[in-house]
């Protein structure tokens, strides 16, 4: 078939099913096919793999099912030609070529998941799951699936150096990439606030590393900080069973091991480690530190027995992590220190280096060619190109998208994870309406328009994006709500930008999705934000104004004030245009099933008073 042809075929398929919305899949897969009938999930269903290695993936199967759909289907091995019986079956087919591809057949009598390895059939599971109706009798509608990923790497980073989350909210944050078809997790674990992973051979990075004295709670880095004590961190066997649950998801944990910068909690279990006996940045002893921001204190290349650390670091979490890769970090690396370090400067004559540039460059090679040695790669955020790039390093393109194009166009490997786009520890709105966030503007839709390959790369360059990933910090998100609030919908605009093809991308249809996404979150028991609805105003001519809400849920309420007082449940729940005089501001909130689900948003917007 025309490839012209066969992606308008496509883009009419996902059009009609946006306007029919009982069919509402997140990321959207590559192609669907909807058909007539549907199919029934009752206690009579059983699950049917072929077997005893596909065992597990049965038994994941039929709980998934069980917490969706309310029902225990019965499990059964190699069962296919029982006559009239209701099944789902998992097979392993290699004709489905893609790693993580699969095929999913629905007809009145069961349901088929084919796949060529059992990742593939893991996301059909996934996708069969999202075809049960969130409300109701538990009838699937018939459909034809063929779906693969866009990219291979469908990442997100949790940050858990800035604020700690226990090992079972972790797995429940696992959970959820699997569930949106992500499986790269990106695990923030050493920086200036906190060290959080156990290190046997270094006992102080337990006892004074993973620990501040204060913690910065506002804007202000000087007067908002509190003094309470702060930290914790994971130990090796916590380490190894959140790796273990991950890879059960197919999800595959990446560490990331700050050098050179970044490195002050570290630097204060083990001064020796810096350029000089006190801080740099401030002349005095050194201290875990209490406030976000970037350090002038590093880890001193001068100083062989910094490389010991690291080494010895590194030769107690590789064997945690059965990645390909080690982060490394790289970014955000002061020279200062280096500059005015005599044995910096000594290793720098030494090596025949340029500068502190080159030094840096020098560094990151040193480390990738022991990590290389290990069987390991080295990823990097994209200041490590600085000085000149490792041999083997993969980019991870932050500052913007030209690293990662100038680094695709020399041969490397690049994740996209640009702050514009993909930082979901952004604001969502005006920052006058909405939590304490570290900064910068990302909303919804912003998430939604981010395309990892730039048409600058040829076909051949493209093929180094490896995709795309969402980066959480978490200076200012301490909780598991306001965590849950910050990620979701916006990783199901990553997750849809990783998967779905370009062609069938549409934000308008994505959003007709939200509206049962939404539902599935709230039955998961995850906080979450819907947008603040979209608002239309008419100006008269005597300038009173005439303000239009629009739910995008189509399922939730609006509620208003017009008195400047606060909106809450007990609010007046908006049910036409509604008139402002002159100097009259309108504050409005969405309820979903009577939980506020959105900041309080204004309008004028001029209004200073407004909260």
């Amino acid at each position: 078939m025309n490839r012209l042809l066969s992606i308008a075929l496509l883009m009419i398929c996902t059009f009609k099913l946006s306007a029919q919305t009982k069919i509402s899949i997140i990321p959207l897969p590559a192609k669907l096919e909807e058909r007539k009938g549907s199919f029934t999930l009752d206690k009579n269903v059983y699950i049917s793999y072929p077997t005893a290695d596909l065992k597990e993936l049965a038994t994941f199967a039929q709980s998934s099912i069980q917490e969706t759909a309310g029902i225990k289907p019965e499990l059964r091995t190699g069962l296919w030609m029982q006559r009239n019986a209701k099944t789902i079956k998992l097979y392993i087919d290699p004709k489905v070529t893609a790693k993580e591809g699969y095929n999913l057949e629905v007809t009145e009598k069961g349901a088929t998941i084919t796949a060529g390895t059992e990742n593939g059939l893991f996301y059909g599971i996934q996708t069969l799951l999202q075809l049960v109706p969130v409300k109701g009798e538990k009838k699937l509608p018939c459909v034809y699936i063929e779906d693969e990923p866009r990219f291979s790497w469908r990442g997100m980073l949790m940050d858990n150096c800035r604020h700690m989350f226990s090992v079972a909210y972790i797995k429940k944050f696992i959970d959820q990439l699997a569930k949106h078809k992500l499986n790269k997790f990106h695990w923030h674990l050493t920086e200036d606030q906190g060290w959080r992973v156990e290190i046997k051979k270094y006992p102080k990075l337990q006892e004074i590393a993973a620990y501040r004295n204060g913690t910065q709670i506002g804007p202000d880095r000087k007067k908002d900080v509190d003094s309470i004590r702060y930290g914790g961190y994971y130990t090796q066997e916590q380490i190894k069973e959140v790796v273990a649950y991950a890879t059960s998801r197919f999800v595959e944990v990446i560490p990331e091991i700050e050098m050179p910068g970044h490195s002050v909690a570290a630097i204060t279990a083990y001064p020796y480690l810096a350029c000089g006996d006190v801080s740099f940045e401030n002349g005095k002893p050194f201290e875990v530190r209490k406030v976000w921001g970037v350090s002038k204190d590093l880890y001193c290349a001068g100083n062989d027995r910094v490389f010991t650390f690291l080494e010895d670091v590194l030769n107690e979490i590789m064997p945690l992590f059965p990645s390909q890769y080690i982060h490394i970090g790289g970014d955000e690396a002061p020279h200062d220190a280096w500059h005015t370090c005599p044995k910096c400067q000594a290793r720098i004559k030494k090596e025949g280096l340029k500068d502190e540039a080159a030094l840096q460059s020098w560094f990151i090679q040193r480390m990738e060619k022991f990590i290389n040695s290990k069987g390991k790669k080295i990823i990097g955020w994209e200041e490590i190109m600085q000085g000149g790039l490792a041999d083997n390093a993969t980019v991870h393109s932050w500052l913007g998208v030209e690293s990662g194009l100038k680094a695709a166009k020399s041969g490397h490997d690049v994740i996209m994870s640009p702050y514009s786009h993909l930082y979901i520890d952004g604001y969502q709105a005006d920052p006058k309406i909405e939590p304490m966030a570290i900064g910068y503007w990302v909303p919804l839709d912003s998430v939604y328009a981010f395309e990892p390959v730039h048409p600058a790369l040829t076909e051949t360059e493209a093929k180094h994006i490896l995709g795309a990933q969402g980066n959480l910090w978490t200076e200012f998100i301490g909780t598991e709500d306001y965590l849950e609030y910050m990620v979701f919908p916006r990783i199901a605009a990553l997750a849809e930008i990783d998967w779905t093809p370009k062609a069938l991308r549409n934000f308008d249809d994505f959003k007709g999705r939200l509206t049962t996404q939404y539902q599935r979150y709230d039955k998961q028991g995850l906080q979450f934000r819907i947008p603040v609805p979209v608002r239309e105003t008419v100006v008269n001519a005597d300038s009173s104004v005439k303000v239009t809400l629009a739910d995008p849920t189509k399922a939730s309420t609006i509620r208003f004030t017009t008195d400047g007082s606060d909106v809450n449940e007990k609010s007046p729940i908006y049910k036409q245009p509604v008139a402002l005089k002159k100097g009259e501001v309108i504050r409005y909130a969405l309820f979903f099933n009577n939980k506020r689900k959105s900041s309080t948003d204004y309008f004028p917007k001029a209004v200073k008073q407004a909260k």
